[in-house]
């Protein structure tokens, strides 16, 4: 059974996109999986994101996708929205990953915008809707230029948001200006996807955040996001500025590296990275160990 949602938060407040937990032998890992997600809901989150870019994506196969997806669920599915990333940019690709994952049993879908390949806003829209119309399940946009290579016009948010199963936009454009422009056009709950501008985005519309920095301060996100939506804005960005160090710290080299070197030092491994990435080496480490210690973080 899904948690209950709202037109306004559709996929609660506080997400993390999970890292995947993988064996020392580099296996999936779908015990340690459970134990994570147990962990991740139990520490404030009301959301996980899976088999997004943080979960290593790129290098786990579809079957592995399918596995993950059944395993949070059934650990973690009554208590917290379970996503699972399933844009490509082959979208009859990314339509087998949407049937697949609400066969496991995810209560929504994230599709990010077809990389490499650069398709117009047209075949944008196409394939947002060609996923969207595949199962029904909610979906929600994931619209980061920078790893696409293409951007969702404001237009093409305001038509894909007509639709009536895609509900949400995890925005990592880094362009708060653009942002305010689509929240006040466009039919969609907002969602953050870039930790650091979580208070910016809301404070001109966005309802909660997909983080990456939720694995070691989701109750802290979670804090802000009460504070500002209770009015109380001097509280949110005291704790926006306390986290600056931690957001900082994860985003030295790229997130799932640093992500799950936090979690070995907070005690909750999650085994080891698929290449192409590596894993944080000593001095990473050690600066990241400063960086949470300066974010409050308890290790």
């Amino acid at each position: 059974m899904a948690p209950t949602s709202t037109p306004q938060t559709p996929f609660g407040r506080v997400l993390t996109a999970m890292v995947t937990p993988f064996t020392a032998e580099g296996a999936l890992d779908l015990d340690g999986a459970q134990r994570l997600a147990a962990h991740l809901v139990d520490s404030g989150n009301d959301g996980l994101v899976l088999n997004g870019t943080t979960g290593e994506s790129p290098t786990t196969t579809d079957a592995e996708k399918a596995q993950l997806v059944r395993a949070v669920v059934e650990a973690v599915g009554d208590r917290a929205h379970v996503v699972s990333g399933v844009g490509t940019n082959d979208t009859r690709h990314s339509i087998e990953l949407a049937r697949q994952a609400q066969a496991a049993g995810a209560h929504g879908l994230l599709a990010v915008t077809p990389y490499y390949s650069k398709p117009p806003q047209e075949g944008l829209y196409r394939h947002t809707v060609a996923v969207a119309d595949a199962t029904e399940l909610p979906v929600m946009l994931y619209d980061i230029p920078g790893r696409a290579g293409v951007a969702l016009d404001v237009d093409t948010l305001v038509r894909l948001g007509e639709h009536p199963r895609i509900v949400a936009n995890k925005d990592a454009k880094g362009d708060v200006a653009a942002a305010a422009h689509a929240i006040a056009r466009a039919d969609l709950a907002w969602y953050s996807g870039d930790d650091v501008l979580t208070l910016p985005l809301l404070s001109v519309g966005a309802v909660g955040v997909v983080s990456v920095v939720g694995h070691v301060v989701a109750a802290e996100m979670r804090a802000m996001i009460e504070a500002f939506t209770t009015g109380d804005t001097a509280k949110a960005l005291a704790v926006h500025q306390s986290l600056l160090p931690v957001y900082t710290g994860i985003f030295r080299t790229q997130g799932v590296i640093l992500a799950k070197a936090a979690l070995n030092l907070q005690g909750h491994p999650s085994g080891p990275l698929r290449l192409p990435l590596v894993p944080a080496t000593d001095a990473e480490t050690a600066r990241l160990k400063e960086d949470l210690a300066a974010g409050g973080v308890h290790l």
